[in-house]
């Protein structure tokens, strides 16, 4: 049994299989998935997992390069933006760089979500918690 880090096997094995600049999303309950990307569907009830746990689970094993959020996530996100925004910085410190993170339209986030490799989908019930993370190196 693994003993460390993320415990989905789906989740584990999306991030081990990453390269340079594949997009993985982490999103709250009501964001649509589109086909194509893998679907990790880790949501149990509404608030469980919150998006901030994925979130930090992520981001102790993925080398994030940068991020994109819906920029209506700032004042529509019933204040968990400044949580991800900080949880961010703390996640980019610890792999030694800042995570630049980009804002578009919420249309535009949903449309971006085609390409990427999964997404994963929270228990979160607040509007716009949803990030596009993009894999980085780490070397």
């Amino acid at each position: 049994m693994k003993k460390t880090g993320l415990l989905n096997p789906a989740m584990s094995h999306v991030i081990a299989s990453m390269g340079h600049t594949d997009g993985l999303v982490v999103c709250d309950a009501g964001l649509p998935i589109p086909e194509g990307p893998e679907r990790i569907d880790v949501a149990v009830s509404p608030g469980v997992p919150s998006f901030l746990q994925v979130l930090e689970a992520v981001g102790g094993e993925l080398q994030i390069e940068r991020a994109i959020i819906a920029g209506e996530f700032e004042h529509g996100g019933r204040g968990l933006y400044p949580d991800v925004m900080e949880l961010l910085r703390t996640i980019g410190e610890a792999q030694g760089r800042e995570i630049p993170v980009e804002r578009v339209s919420h249309e535009d986030f949903k449309l971006r979500t085609a390409s990427a490799r999964a997404i994963i989908r929270t228990g979160e019930c607040t509007p716009y918690a949803n990030l596009i993370l993009f894999s980085g190196v780490t070397f």
